[in-house]
């Protein structure tokens, strides 16, 4: 099957009914890049995929290019969703699970801030490709890029706790 032989994703050789984390941790960082994309690409329009990166959307080819890039990361966070699903999926019919919201919800954010995490490090800070809010004037991106951070480190640090008090209360 599609996911044989990657451990994280794999729950098949599990007997023993634990909750597949890895689903949701996989939905959590899909669901946490669609807020991402949706919220502040489409809808806010405080930054593109390569806003930053030498293309702001201030002319018509800017903005294509920048849709069509929005588009391909619109289409990596779907196949995360899709991969969580199908964790999900597979783990509810192989046997009987304990079915927990503080684990479900738990593994959720712990995606969700890992994304915040890795996306605001990677495309915010590292490779400078856009920031949180480039409608602020420069000079407070940095505050925006940090907020966005510490939000990620808030949600996975709530989720981990919430999933650790979840599996405590599963037994």
């Amino acid at each position: 099957m599609l996911l044989k032989g990657w451990p994280a994703l794999d729950n098949t050789r599990q007997g023993n009914g634990e909750f597949p984390a890895a689903a949701g941790i996989l939905l959590g960082l899909g669901l946490g890049g669609f807020f991402d994309g949706i919220v502040l690409h489409q809808v806010l329009q405080w930054h593109h995929m390569l806003s930053s990166a030498g293309f702001p959307p201030d002319s018509l080819d800017n903005l294509k290019l920048n849709t069509f890039f929005d588009g391909l990361f619109h289409a990596a966070t779907y196949i995360l969703v899709v991969l969580g699903v199908v964790v999900l999926w597979r783990s509810a019919h192989r046997r009987r699970l304990h079915w927990s919201a503080r684990l479900m919800a738990g593994s959720f954010l712990m995606g969700f801030g890992a994304f915040n995490l890795v996306e605001g490090m990677v495309n915010h800070q590292l490779l400078g490709l856009h920031h949180v809010n480039e409608t602020v004037p420069r000079d407070q991106w940095v505050y925006w890029d940090i907020g966005f951070l510490l939000w990620g480190a808030v949600m996975l640090i709530a989720g981990w706790a919430l999933y650790r008090s979840g599996r405590r209360a599963s037994g």
